[in-house]
């Protein structure tokens, strides 16, 4: 039999509903943090079905720094006004104001990146290995390497998220998916700064 007080705790910790709750501490032992980290996992694979799913709805939010010279101003659109309105969706939308903010990303995605810019990337890590006798195929995945690189400096989705280091923003959009059970887009930020 199950102790409810842990079901309540898995349920606070994650935001999942009872049913789940109770399903993940079972095949868990009883360990909530198993369960936490089972459910997470759940709900990642969950959220990647909901990546065709209209946005017609969200918010525009505005983050100023408490120096008052760096600012940003982000669109994030979810499914319904509901899920829009809500407590949970609204510090997503914070939190992504305040990455832009501090991280000054310059592309949503690596897909924004354009492709002229991605060729130039890749020669710049050729070039730095150019005459090393290096094998092409091992020149060639040094420079994916190199781009996977750029793309987390320059690319918000692919950026260590600002308030836990062990997740992307990538990452927690997949998580607030999960929790709201709604398609969550980040359409476009500007990010102003006295620098």
């Amino acid at each position: 039999m199950l102790d409810m007080q842990k079901v309540t705790e898995l349920r606070n910790l994650t935001g999942a509903g009872i049913v789940d709750c109770k399903k993940a501490l079972e095949e868990n032992g009883g360990d909530v943090a198993k369960a936490a980290e089972a459910l997470r996992k759940k709900g990642i694979v969950k959220a990647g079905g909901k990546a065709e799913r209209q946005t017609k709805e969200g918010l525009v939010h505005a983050y100023i720094h408490s120096n008052n010279k760096v600012g940003a101003m982000v669109e994030i659109q979810c499914e319904t006004d509901f899920v829009a309105r809500t407590e949970q969706f609204k510090d997503f939308v914070h939190d992504v104001a305040m990455q832009v903010a501090a991280s000054n990303p310059l592309y949503v995605g690596p897909e924004q990146v354009p492709a002229e810019v991605i060729e130039k990337e890749k020669e710049l890590a050729m070039a730095e290995f150019d005459g090393s006798g290096k094998p092409h195929e091992m020149l060639m995945k040094i420079a994916e390497g190199k781009l996977s690189k750029y793309y987390s400096d320059v690319c918000l989705l692919k950026q260590t998220f600002v308030k836990d280091e062990d997740k992307t923003v990538e990452e927690v959009l997949k998580e607030t998916i999960a929790k709201t059970g709604e398609n969550i887009v980040i359409k476009r930020f500007v990010r102003f700064g006295m620098e």
